[in-house]
């Protein structure tokens, strides 16, 4: 799996609402109520700005300013100067958004479908029932299709049991393959079956998120700390089935995420904008899917009217959007929901109790050395870079602490794979050879000759 930090040809994310007419501005605004001019800010100011998301995201500036445009909008959200500000839409598409994988089976069930009559509560918050682990980051890649499966199951797992535990994406990523591909894209439904064919799936704790594909580890896979019965879909395009189901615990659904609006999400604005008329609305269409879990559903007074919203959780962390969520509005005239909130929403099921807890798994085996040549190795999730060739043969080796690293040529450092320019000038690496911003560069350790190796296994 590629280690490009959402479902997620399908993210995961916990969305409150939102009203969207886009507005591009990033630095210009001080509140959500008024529109600025260009040179609303001080360059001081926009420096001093600059500065602080360099140092809040780790970014390293390696070029000359960089143009952000801005449109003067209404709009009922902000955009901001998030961790992805740098990036270019389709590089953010193309680093955090995995594939959309076509679901082949459902399994519609009619236990949430909308009926007249139904009595449903004005609002519904999972995270203040306890039901919602803290906010994760899946780094790059498209594994948001686990987060999204796995926070379901943390979810009905408090409801039935009353114990919220924070449970294993990276099982899902690392032995779900029959079906799911791992950081490249997967579905909740296939992760749900895994998990029900596998008896259960481990704790966050004992198998932890790495962000990268990696070998299925037995004995961890065995541990099998919660289990489900069940799973089942809420009947597709019915915002009301979908609320129905969400009285009643936490969902996984499938949203369009690949939009700018989104890559940029700041916060919700409250009051601005487009007023209570749903016809002065502007609709951001996201053009990739990504996988997310609504969290709550409820209402908040405007002129006179309600603007109805669902919470939804995104996998990037808690330092985008609002602590980790985004304001999805709900109620709209398309049968999808907004963003396709709608299209494919599905749940687990489960009955009874967890089976005996087993307690941590022991070790795993210690994984052999990686080997260089002949003479010379390096640690698991290690990249072997020779350090002095002469002619077709390398002499030294050096031991880069990356999986997949790029070996920058004449120079002790290496790169990541997603930032494979190496900029020996700076000691940087770069997404791309005109990229503005870029990461540190790595320092190479020797690698450990075979004799030195054949020591420690005898000591």
């Amino acid at each position: 799996m590629k280690l490009i930090s959402p479902v997620m040809a399908i993210l995961f994310l916990t969305m409150i609402g939102v009203e969207t007419a886009m507005d591009m501005s990033i630095i210009s605004h001080d509140d959500c109520h008024h529109t600025f001019s260009a040179g609303s800010r001080s360059d001081a100011e926009v420096s001093r700005l600059y500065e602080e998301w360099l140092g809040k995201h780790g970014k390293v500036q390696t070029g000359l300013g960089s143009e952000f445009s801005y449109r003067e909008r209404s709009t009922s959200y902000r955009l901001g100067l998030t961790k992805f500000a740098d990036l270019t839409n389709d590089q953010y598409r193309s680093m955090y958004v995995g594939s959309r994988l076509k679901r082949t089976i459902t399994r519609t069930s009619l236990r949430y479908e909308a009926c007249v009559g139904d009595a449903l509560p004005e609002s519904v918050d999972w995270r203040k029932e306890g039901a919602v682990t803290e906010v994760k980051d899946q780094g790059s890649g498209g594994s948001c299709w686990g987060f999204s499966a796995i926070g379901a199951v943390e979810g009905v797992n408090k409801i039935v049991t009353g114990d919220l535990i924070s449970l294993s994406k990276q099982e899902l990523v690392d032995c779900d393959i029959p079906y799911n591909e791992g950081c490249n894209g997967g579905l909740m439904d296939y992760a749900f079956k895994f998990i029900i064919n596998n008896g259960g799936v481990d704790t966050e704790e004992d198998y932890p998120y790495k962000g990268v594909d990696g070998r299925c580890d037995q004995t961890r896979k065995n541990a099998k700390v919660v289990t489900i019965d069940s799973y089942e879909d809420v009947p597709a395009n019915s915002e009301e089935s979908l609320k129905k189901a969400l009285s009643h615990q936490p969902i996984s659904v499938a949203i369009e995420a690949g939009g700018r609006a989104f890559q940029l999400y700041d916060s919700f604005c409250p009051g601005a904008g487009a007023g209570g008329s749903r016809k002065k609305f502007r609709y951001i269409r996201w053009n990739l899917w990504n996988k997310s879990r609504p969290r709550s559903f409820g209402g908040r007074i405007r002129n006179r009217e309600r603007q109805r919203l669902l919470d939804c959780e995104k996998l990037m962390g808690s330092s985008w959007g609002e602590s980790g969520y985004i304001r999805m509005e709900r109620n709209i005239a398309a049968s999808g929901g907004k963003c396709g909130i709608a299209v494919e929403p599905s749940y687990p099921i489960k009955n009874g109790q967890n089976p005996p807890n087993p307690g941590p798994s022991p070790p795993s085996p210690i994984k052999p050395p990686i080997q260089c040549d002949n003479y010379y190795t390096c640690p698991q999730r290690y990249t072997c870079c020779c350090l002095f060739e002469y002619g077709k043969y390398c002499i030294a080796w050096g031991c880069c602490p990356l999986e997949a690293a790029t070996c920058c040529v004449h120079n002790d450092s290496c790169c990541p794979h997603d930032y494979p320019i190496c900029d020996l000038d700076h000691g940087t690496c770069l997404m791309s050879k005109n990229s503005l911003f870029s990461v540190k560069a790595l320092k190479r350790k020797p690698a450990t000759p075979f004799w030195q190796q054949s020591r420690k296994n005898i000591a």
